[in-house]
């Protein structure tokens, strides 16, 4: 969420490879926010087998961006941040760059796109020292280490 909870951003994190998406959100609106996430992961759709959300109305429409990516949505226990460490964990990353009380509706696609870039790029000790963009999306977890 952004100042004064006017804008937002969605962020969606890939757990094996960490490769991250951000979506800068025009609204708070459930529909807008489907909208944006199949959107945002159209491209990685083949890669895409399920989604974990936090439990905020946001996601009412969770249906509708389990048929637009063909994938299946879980959720997570209330008030159980943890069990979404690794987005949480990138949400911080992504603070670094955009501070909280960030306006989103002042920020272009292209800063958000050139984060993303520096975040899929940064090399992740959890990796082997390899960054997101090195790394095969969708590989199993053993296959990381060759």
């Amino acid at each position: 969420m952004g100042r004064g909870r006017k804008s937002a951003s969605l962020t969606m994190v890939e757990r094996r490879t960490l490769y991250t998406v951000i979506v800068r959100l025009t609204g708070k609106r459930a529909d807008l926010l489907a909208n944006a996430a199949i959107e945002g992961m159209g491209t990685l759709k083949s890669k895409v087998k399920t989604i974990t959300f936090d439990n905020g109305l946001e996601f009412v429409e969770h249906e509708k961006i389990a048929v637009g990516l063909d994938a299946d949505i879980y959720f997570t226990h209330p008030y159980a941040s943890w069990e979404r460490g690794i987005n949480e964990n990138t949400n911080g990353l992504i603070r670094q760059y955009f501070p909280k009380g960030t306006d989103f509706n002042e920020i272009t696609d292209d800063e958000i796109e050139a984060v993303m870039d520096r975040l899929n790029n940064r090399p992740r000790r959890t990796r082997g020292c390899r960054s997101p963009n090195e790394l095969p999306m969708g590989q199993r977890a053993d296959l990381l280490d060759a």
